[in-house]
């Protein structure tokens, strides 16, 4: 690798119910380094003292009555909006933790890092709409919820998120270095495949 063979920050975005976590928690067995969710987001609220479950809904969760609301007290110069300042906390968080090499999942991570010139291997992780579908109904995440509405919410959730505070669009090929459906490919396998890949980043 380009430097000194370090493992660099390793990014893991993906869509609901790509199994994101499985993934990581793999990654991080195999290199012997730390994997966050969750832990970013007990982090936060214990910088600002919002609930875990506000920062559940307002980080990677954006719709467009929440920009619509946000929007009206704009113009005002002490107005911040609970996201923005989720995220601004967030941000810091997510540079604190990419001081030594560790996996992140999600919470605009890839573009949070490379901002700040770190260097980052991104993932992303797609699969079948009906697979995903499939994969959350068994986890029961979508509790009481019609489960495919459930799962198009929270894709269009995410994806409004990452155009929001990015610009760019969640799902866009250009933004990693790795895209793999998750959904065709045995999940070991995919560890091993984006294993060899990390190994090999930067070597010319």
């Amino acid at each position: 690798m380009s430097s000194g063979n370090r493992i660099p920050v390793i990014t893991i975005n993906r869509e609901y119910g790509a199994g994101g976590r499985t993934i990581a928690k793999g990654l991080s067995e195999r290199f012997g380094i730390p994997w966050y969710d969750q832990d970013i987001i007990t982090e936060i609220a214990r910088d600002t003292g919002y609930s875990e479950e506000d920062i559940q809904n307002a980080g990677e969760r954006l719709s467009k009555f929440d920009l619509f609301i946000d929007s009206f007290p704009g113009s005002s110069i002490n107005y911040v909006s609970i996201h923005d300042n989720i995220f601004e906390v967030q941000k810091n968080e997510i540079l604190k933790l990419a001081e030594k090499p560790c996996i992140i999942v999600g919470r605009l991570s890839n573009v949070i890092l490379k901002s700040e010139n770190i260097e980052t291997f991104d993932i992303f992780l797609y699969a079948d709409f009906e697979k995903r579908m499939k994969h959350i109904g068994e986890l029961g995440e979508n509790g009481s919820h019609d489960l495919k509405k459930f799962v198009e919410k929270r894709d269009a959730l995410r994806s409004n998120y990452y155009k929001h505070y990015s610009g760019n669009n969640f799902n866009s090929c250009h933004n990693y270095d790795i895209c793999i459906d998750t959904g065709r490919i045995p999940k070991e396998k995919i560890i091993d495949i984006i294993s060899e890949a990390v190994r090999s980043y930067g070597i010319e």
